[in-house]
């Protein structure tokens, strides 16, 4: 039997031993650290890989059955709150997908067809519509995706901030202001209140006021009155109130001519000549983006001895003639129509594309309005939340679908709001509310700043 060979001693073993003994003591300590670090490698391997391709593959293998091999426009509109990258890896993984269904992209004038795919979403998750024209057919199909746990994390912020300006404070109650001439900052204005508009010129830094118009009206008014100032084409005002209108003259000194009415009240403004048409101005560096579809005009006739529209739409937002009654509306440009929201009297508000209406209760309060800018997608809804301990707030919302995203912090106001329009250049908001401690009525510009 042959003897017993041992290996012989490593140096310095005893030392490296505790050399590791102590980093690995080291390691323990800084556990948590650890923990968190490795965590957010992974989430970042995980949405690195967030994988499209199944259903990509879904919806092109329904397109491709539709169009059968050829070529096609193809185009892809995101209306979710998908990223940049991750709607560049979806269209991407599409026209790979279709490509290997025999189905290529083309320029319009050389494509046999067309396919638009629209990326929305809703509360459980995306839903991809794609909708094709080959010839005289047409189609829809779509997929839907479930959100993925961590898709909060995928939501850009676009951290708009709403800047609150004001125009005029006074006792009285203020129903709406509108400005007729400014450069840096408003220098003609007009008020309208219950019994009269008045003009006011800014001299210096104070307003001195020019003329007062009195209005006249058989009937009492109503409880809650509302009413609406609008600067006219071939005349200084048009006056708005329920069942009345009135008319200013066009030489100086103006008169005001009233007459009981139940025309209709416009929801939308354009302004004669110093600002250019709400919509239609096309992206680019300081002016608004988004889709560059101009807002139809659009009227509604207002109860006489309410505070409310009735609901009945002149001429229609397409197909649909009459809606809820609403206290406000808002207009929403798409690329192909205009989405209107308006805030219903039961507490929800109502959004009608032109062909459907669909109604959500999202929380808010009954005062709704758009206004165009260079932010986000284009346009944003200011819409007014529930009073908190008697202090109203007004926040930014955008429509990626149907379903409204906060693109704001609320800006409050010392008070209720009690009315919000959009103003005729589209691009602000006036708003008007009573003062809870001083009682007086404040009106303010609402403007959107981007984030920098």
């Amino acid at each position: 039997m042959g003897r017993a060979i041992y290996n012989s001693a490593i140096p310095n073993a005893t030392q490296s031993a505790l050399t590791h003994m102590g980093m690995l003591r080291a390691l323990f300590r800084r556990a948590p650290e650890l923990l968190l670090f490795l965590s957010i490698v992974l989430f970042s391997l995980v949405d690195a890989a967030a994988d499209w391709n199944l259903p990509a593959q879904q919806l092109a293998r329904k397109i491709a059955a539709f169009t059968g091999p050829g070529t096609v426009a193809f185009t892809v509109e995101n209306r979710s709150s998908l990223r940049t990258k991750d709607v560049e890896r979806i269209t991407a993984d599409l026209r790979s997908q279709l490509e290997l269904l025999g189905v290529h992209s083309a320029e319009l004038e050389r494509a046999a067809g067309s396919v638009s795919v629209f990326l929305s979403e809703n509360a459980q998750g995306y839903v991809w519509v794609a909708e094709m024209q080959v010839g005289s057919q047409s189609g829809v199909v779509m997929v839907s995706t479930p959100r993925s746990e961590g898709s909060a994390f995928l939501h850009e912020e676009a951290g708009l901030t709403i800047h609150k300006i004001p125009l005029w404070e006074q006792e009285d109650r203020i129903l709406d202001v509108v400005v007729l001439e400014e450069d840096s900052a408003p220098k003609h204005i007009a008020v309208l209140d219950a019994e009269k508009v008045a003009l006011y010129r800014r001299q210096n830094t104070k307003w001195q006021q020019e003329q007062v118009l009195a209005i006249t009206h058989v009937r009492p008014w109503p409880r809650d009155l509302r009413g609406r100032l609008v600067a006219a084409k071939d005349h200084l005002l048009d006056i708005y109130l329920p069942g009345v209108f009135c008319r200013s003259t066009t030489a100086m000194p103006l008169g005001l001519t009233c007459r009981e009415s139940d025309d209709p009240w416009p929801l939308v403004v354009t302004s004669p000549t110093s600002f250019p048409s709400f919509g239609g101005v096309p992206s680019g560096k300081g002016s608004p983006a988004g889709p560059s579809a101009v807002v139809p005009q659009l009227g509604a006739f207002y109860a006489p001895t309410r505070n409310f529209f009735t609901g009945a739409l002149a001429p229609g937002v397409g197909a649909v003639s009459t809606t809820a009654k609403f206290y406000s509306a808002a207009p929403v440009p798409r690329e192909k129509y205009v989405l209107w929201l308006f805030a219903g009297v039961d507490g929800q508000i109502h959004l009608v594309d032109g062909v459907r209406e669909q109604a959500a209760r999202l929380g808010w309060g009954s005062d709704v309005a758009s206004v165009r800018t260079s932010c986000g997608s284009g346009w944003q809804v200011l819409a007014t939340g529930a009073a908190n301990g008697g202090v109203d707030s007004v926040r930014a919302y955008e429509l990626p679908d149907r379903d409204p995203v906060p693109v704001s912090d609320p800006q409050e106001v010392s008070g209720e709001i009690t009315a919000l329009w959009t103003e005729a250049k589209g691009d602000s908001a006036i708003a008007v509310a009573r003062n809870r401690e001083t009682g007086h009525y404040e009106a303010f510009r609402l403007v959107v700043a981007c984030s920098q």
